[in-house]
């Protein structure tokens, strides 16, 4: 996802349960009965995406999309689409046919391609986080709530769909590890970061809008920074788990390599949630693979720890249950967005996406100002 969607002259200027009903039933004749899929953002994670969705019998990408053109090409040998029609205009493919979009721009872009997107009554997967800024998410707010009931608007917060992750929710709900008392989350990974691939390139003095364009994930205007574009994540699933929002935060941040950018490589957090819970998080981008990722949820009879590999539950010392992810939780959340698409029990969880990208952002501003921060003066919503 290397590609952005500001107009070309300005960026060379200025630089749940389902269920699935057969294609068939839905449109048509077998020929035209798959769900048509128009792809956003041709880089490294929308083609992952979009191959996954390509390879289902139940769609297919039609339509490319990036600025850069050199992308849809690379992507669409990827994808293994099939002639499909590419575009350098966004608003030309929202234009087209198809019936279900994949966003996966940088993630400056994604309010205003969701506020399109809506306006054009498509279905839609949009990779994480909701934006970088507090008014981006509020834009994805508001479009949310103007959009078509009848049409999904699905985000890229798969630990949602993975069955690890639901089988721990069901037992921290079902009182299991008894009271709550604490919870914590964690992202350290390669020195690359966020899942972006290591600089190899020379990096200009003073990099244009392309560059930086085509190196998004170096800059907070563009990310969000680490905490916003990787971390949201962790946040979104204390927002799940916890069924609220925090009250306030404070922590402390910063980078220790001289590393390409403005963006930050390690962190540590506290925020308080409603009743006196404090939950801890840290984070960096400074650890050799494998890294470490996952969340932790203690209660006065056991532990819960959850992660995209396993969840894991202890009384006391003891381990007594362990399950193991048997795939990407990616997939699960693609085949769920399909399947709601086809029986038409469709999901919007636009407002709910922006809202755990609202708690990244109120730590950052804690990181950034060095100062303890409140939702109510900081955010808002």
């Amino acid at each position: 996802m290397e590609g952005s969607f500001v107009s070309r002259r300005s960026v060379l200027a200025g630089a749940g349960a389902f269920t699935i009903v057969a294609p068939a039933a839905v449109r048509g004749s077998q020929a035209n009965s798959q769900i048509s899929v128009g792809l956003i953002g041709v880089g490294n994670r929308g083609t992952y995406d979009a191959t996954f969705v390509n390879a289902d019998p139940r769609a297919r990408v039609t339509a490319l999309c990036d600025i850069f053109e050199e992308k849809i090409g690379v992507g669409a040998q990827k994808i293994k689409a099939e002639k499909p029609d590419a575009y350098q205009d966004f608003e030309k493919l929202l234009a087209s046919n198809v019936d279900a979009v994949i966003i996966a721009t940088p993630v400056f872009e994604h309010p205003r391609m969701v506020e399109a997107a809506v306006q054009a009554r498509k279905h839609i997967y949009c990779e994480k986080p909701a934006g970088a800024d507090v008014d981006g998410c509020k834009r994805v707010i508001a479009a949310g709530r103007r959009a078509d009931p009848k049409k999904c608007i699905s985000w890229g917060f798969q630990q949602r769909y993975g069955p690890v992750y639901l089988e721990g929710f069901n037992r921290l709900k079902s009182g299991l590890i008894g009271n709550l008392l604490y919870a914590q989350a964690y992202w350290y990974s390669p020195s690359s970061g966020g899942g972006a691939p290591a600089q190899t390139q020379e990096w200009p003095a003073k990099p244009t809008r392309e560059f930086m364009i085509r190196n998004w994930y170096r800059f907070r205007e563009l990310c969000g920074d680490f905490i916003v574009e990787q971390d949201c994540h962790n946040f979104d699933v204390l927002h799940w788990f916890l069924e609220s929002l925090p009250e306030r935060a404070v922590g402390y941040g910063g980078r220790k390599l001289n590393r390409p950018g403005d963006t930050l490589d390690h962190l540590s957090l506290t925020f308080e949630w409603p009743n006196g819970l404090h939950v801890n998080y840290q984070a960096g981008t400074l650890m050799p693979a494998p890294g470490m990722v996952g969340e932790g949820f203690g209660g006065s009879k056991g532990t819960i720890l959850t992660s995209r590999q396993r969840m894991a539950r202890y009384e006391g010392p003891k381990e007594v249950e362990f399950i193991k992810s048997t795939r990407d939780i990616t997939y699960d959340g693609l085949e769920a967005w399909l399947g709601m698409i086809l029986s038409g029990k469709v999901e919007n969880v636009a407002e709910r996406s922006a809202l755990s990208t609202l708690i990244a952002i109120l730590g950052r501003t804690a990181l950034y100002e060095r100062r303890e921060t409140t939702w109510k003066k900081d955010i808002g919503v």
